[in-house]
């Protein structure tokens, strides 16, 4: 570096420094003070409301144990396998599409866990296996089929207690949806004492 441009380069920097200077000394003459916070008193108690289950106000719901979620989707992925379909995934989901288990077998892609999971919703949501939903998709403007996490494709099965649907179980990933179905229904019937 020449010595003219060093002595530019120094006389910037002096320059800069002397202008944030009096920038930092104006502001500071006319900034407005910052109040003082008041101190913020939790209450001394946290009101905890206490429902009484009383029918108009309490909902009662049945749900599949874990355990009897376990058996069913290894009931399906059990018969999948004996059919010699290694790759599909099985899933069983509340009503509301919360999971309950999932199986997930040799080689299945990442979309089959996926497709068992909406399958199982959807066959839990409508209380109708999926096989049966699909025949109403008539492909002609918007369907049911349009709703967000649902999957009308065969292999979606509904679990039901005293003729309500609490659950579905969805298996995913076999080239055909009826083979998807009968391992579903192979899971449901490992059950079926205790989910109808």
């Amino acid at each position: 570096m020449k010595k003219s441009n060093k002595v530019f380069a120094a006389a910037a920097a002096g320059a800069l420094v002397l202008t944030a200077g009096a920038t930092a000394a104006a502001n500071a003459g006319t900034a407005a003070p910052v109040p003082a916070s008041a101190p913020v008193e939790a209450p001394a108690v946290v009101p905890v409301a206490d429902i009484q289950p009383v029918a108009d106000s309490v909902l009662s719901q049945n749900r599949i144990s874990i355990g009897a979620s376990a058996k069913a989707v290894g009931a399906a992925l059990a018969k999948c396998q004996a059919d010699k379909l290694p790759f599909v995934s099985v899933a069983l989901v509340d009503r509301f599409g919360t999971v309950q288990a999932v199986l997930r077998g040799d080689n299945a892609a990442e979309h089959t866990i996926e497709s068992a999971k909406q399958k199982a919703y959807t066959a839990a949501a409508f209380g109708v296996p999926t096989s049966e939903l699909a025949k109403r998709i008539t492909g002609s403007g918007p369907s049911i089929a349009d709703l967000p996490g649902t999957l009308f494709l065969p292999g979606g099965v509904p679990l039901k207690v005293n003729g309500v649907s609490v659950a579905g179980i969805g298996v995913g990933g076999a080239p055909d949806g009826k083979l998807d179905e009968a391992c579903a229904a192979a899971g449901a019937a490992a059950i079926s004492g205790a989910a109808e």
